[in-house]
This record gives C-alpha cells, structure tokens and sequence, in this order.
C-alpha cells in the first residue's frame, strides 16, 4: 500500500455524525498513553495528524482521518478514546465507554480494530476485560504490542511470547499479535499489509 496523504476529516460523540460508509475503515484503540497517536501519524507519514500528549485521555471523540492512497480505494482511519486512566469524571469514562460500544456496533464499514498494547507491561486486566467483550460480540480485532524500542531485541521476544501465551492459555487462541514502534517504524508494513488484506477479502 503506498499512502499519498491523509487528512483529518471530522470529531464525533455519536457515531451517527461519522461521515458516510462508504469506504473502507480500521480503528485504533488502546489505554491511555499506549502511544496509539504516535503509531498513527508513523503509519500514515504525517507527523502531528493525531495530536500527541502526554496527558492521558487526550482523545475524548470518535476522530476520522481520510487515507488516500496511489493506485487503489482510499479508507477511513479512525482514531478512537482511549480506555483506562484520565483525569477525568465516572460519568465522563462511562460516555467514552458507551460512545465506543456505539460505535463498534453500528459502523458497518468497519473492518477491524487495532487494540494496542505496552510491550513493556505483562497483559493488564483492563485490557483482557476489553478483548473478551469484543470476543463475546464477536468483533474483529488484531493486537498490536506498541513501544518496542524501548526493549532489546531478546527482551521484545520474551514479551511478546509470554503475552500470547497468556492468552492462549485464557481463551485457548490468539489474535493476531503485531509488534511495533512509532520511534523506529517497526511494524508499519505488517500492519499496512493486513489492512490491504482486510480490505481485499471484502472486495
């Protein structure tokens, strides 16, 4: 996939405001600080398209990007809340929660969504409790473990042997597992690649 450019389209509380579905669209979620804003601006080429923070919770709507691409269907990317810690209210987390589910559920465009994880941390309980209910809705997703460069090679390895093991042995399987890095770039063309995948057995 050779991308030419990507553009911020709209921000939406409901996904009833989520421009037309009429091409394709992954998603991006993961807790907060998981470098899900980095990972999207390095798939793309385009520093600074997702805002970056270092504030948690940063990302409080449901954000479409256009992906234009050479020689193919442009797509949606979108760029969803993230889950776990912000200084933010109960009520403020349970919309984040809801609107998310909403949107899930609704968008019939959606191919898949990317659920990004920390290399670096051995699976969270929050992050499990948030695969199973998309295993339960049976919901596509494919695990992304993010960071890597902040670990030697052997070390990145380990990890993520050890997160798919737990899985396996929790649930008897596991999704695609992708590692990578905004810093270095690592991933970026599996991640592209299965997207084109995705997009090709719809075709």
């Amino acid at each position: 996939m050779h991308i030419l450019d990507a553009v911020f389209l709209m921000s939406n509380t409901n996904v009833t405001g989520c421009p037309p579905a009429n091409l394709p669209e992954v998603a991006f979620i993961g807790r907060s600080n998981v470098g899900k804003s980095s990972l999207i601006n390095m798939l793309v080429n385009k520093k600074g398209l997702a805002k970056t923070s270092g504030t948690p919770g940063k990302t409080q709507t449901i954000n479409h990007f256009e992906v234009q691409v050479k020689k193919g269907t442009n797509w949606y990317l979108v760029d969803l809340p993230g889950y776990g810690y912000a200084k933010i209210s109960k009520s403020s987390r349970g919309d984040w929660k809801n609107m998310t589910r909403h949107y899930l559920k609704e968008r019939e465009n959606l191919k898949c969504l990317f659920v990004l994880v920390d290399i670096r941390h051995e699976a969270q309980k929050l992050d499990i409790e948030f695969m199973e209910q998309l295993i339960n809705d049976e919901f596509p997703f494919c695990l992304v473990l993010t960071k890597a460069d902040k670990l030697k090679e052997k070390a990145v390895v380990d990890a993520y042997e050890k997160y798919e093991n737990t899985l396996i042995e929790r649930w008897g399987d596991a999704p695609t597992m992708l590692v990578s890095s905004a810093e270095s770039q690592l991933g970026k063309d599996q991640i592209l690649n299965l997207i084109t995948t995705l997009f090709e057995e719809d075709k």
